[in-house]
Order: C-alpha cells, then structure tokens, then sequence
C-alpha cells in the first residue's frame, strides 16, 4: 500500500532522483518537477500529499510556488535550502510551510521529516482515527480541517487550526511561543516569534465571546494557552 504521494520540485535532478529512490523503498509514491512552472503544473495534476520544494529554482522560485500552493490547498510544504542561502523563517512561516530542510541533507531525514509532517498534518497514508477536540460551542476536526463555532464552519487557514487544535487538546497547559513554533510548526526555531502572535491575534477575531467555559489566554511574560473551566 502506498504510504502517500510526494511531489519533490528541485532544479538538480541528482537529488531529485536520490530522494525518489528513498522514498520509493518506504513505499512513496513519487512525482518530479525540476522547475517552479513544471511543480505548479504538477502540483494541478497530480494533487500530491506533500510537497518536498526547493527553493531556488528557474522560472518560479520555491516562496512563488509557496504561495501559488497555499492559495488554493492545505498540502503540507516542507522547503529545501542551502547552508549558503538565507532562510527567512518568518517569511516561511507566514506563506505557510510545515517545516524544512538545509542541505546537505541526510536522506534518512528527510524520509522521517516527510513522515512527521504527514502523522502530524493528517495526511499518513495509513488509518488514524478522527482526530477532533469539543468543547463549549466549539470543535476542531483535525481529520476534515474543519473549525465550527457556535454550529456553523468557520474559514480557517490551516496553520491557524493546526495552533488551536494543539492548544485545546492540552487545556490549561501554557506554551511559549517557541515551544509553539516547534511543535506546530515542525521546526526549531530562533529569533522572532511574532508568527505565534499574530495567529492567535487572528483566532482571537473568530472566537471572542464565543463561549464562557474556554478561551485562549496570554501569560505574560511566557506564552499562550488555552484555558477551559470544563476540565
């Protein structure tokens, strides 16, 4: 059985072709593309479980294909980069990516990066039962990516979801955003944090006076955490 579909978008074919060999042996399936155009189209076609993306690529880079992706689908984005290029990790986290990757790269990474994403965004190609959390007037479905409040579906960006699913399954636990930023977003992380800020800021908008049972909470000096009377 095949353990999910990967499309892997880098313009040196060596490694394209080093990373489908190892991912093949875990049961991947693979698809290619060796420039941003091609991984668009391919993308389109091939509607992929997650996208390995280089990001210095010809005709499209790999933050233009980012947002092309993020416009239209959830699709968990890991992003490649060079010790020799500048990583912008707030730029990454903003357009939305899951995690990355600095080559040189140890395959074996990559192959246990691209099951983490998939076990962690919902997308393993084995069964997992429905991951959801319930409390007053709300529930987070992490199976449909799915937020409704007060019974009706509210849009919601994935990362955002992805926040309030891992706060409100750990009630009353305070995070600091760098914990946040490691365990949600999938990579360590150092410098500014503003990220975690500004998507609890955006949740905030959807959830104020929802309920009186639970809230997202800020401990100053520390971090957030969803606090719920309900437990």
């Amino acid at each position: 059985m095949s353990m999910g579909k990967i499309l892997v978008a880098d313009d040196d074919q060596n490694i394209c072709e080093l990373i489908r060999l190892y991912l093949e042996k875990e049961n991947f399936t693979v698809v290619l593309a060796n420039d941003g155009e091609e991984a668009v189209a391919k993308f389109t076609a091939e509607s992929p479980d997650l996208v390995l993306l280089d990001i210095m690529m010809p005709k499209l880079d790999g933050w233009q294909v980012c947002r092309q992706i993020r416009a239209r689908s959830e699709c968990p984005i890991i992003m490649l980069t060079a010790k020799s290029e500048t990583f912008d990790k707030v730029l990454g986290l903003e357009l939305g990516a899951d995690d990355y990757v600095v080559k040189p790269f140890d395959t074996k990474e990559i192959v246990a990066r691209i099951k983490a994403v998939m076990r962690r965004t919902g997308k393993s190609g084995t069964h997992e039962d429905v991951k959801e959390v319930r409390f007053d007037k709300l529930v987070v479905n992490m199976t449909r990516y799915e937020l409704m409040v007060d019974g009706e579906v509210v849009d919601t960006p994935p990362k955002e979801l992805e926040l309030l699913f891992h706060l409100a399954s750990n009630p009353n636990r305070v995070y600091t955003r760098d914990q946040l930023l490691d365990e949600v977003w999938g990579f360590e992380y150092y410098g500014d944090s503003r990220t975690v800020d500004v998507h609890i800021k955006r949740l905030r908008e959807k959830l104020e006076g929802v309920s009186d049972k639970w809230s997202l909470k800020t401990v100053w000096g520390v971090g957030y955490k969803f606090e719920s009377k309900e437990v």
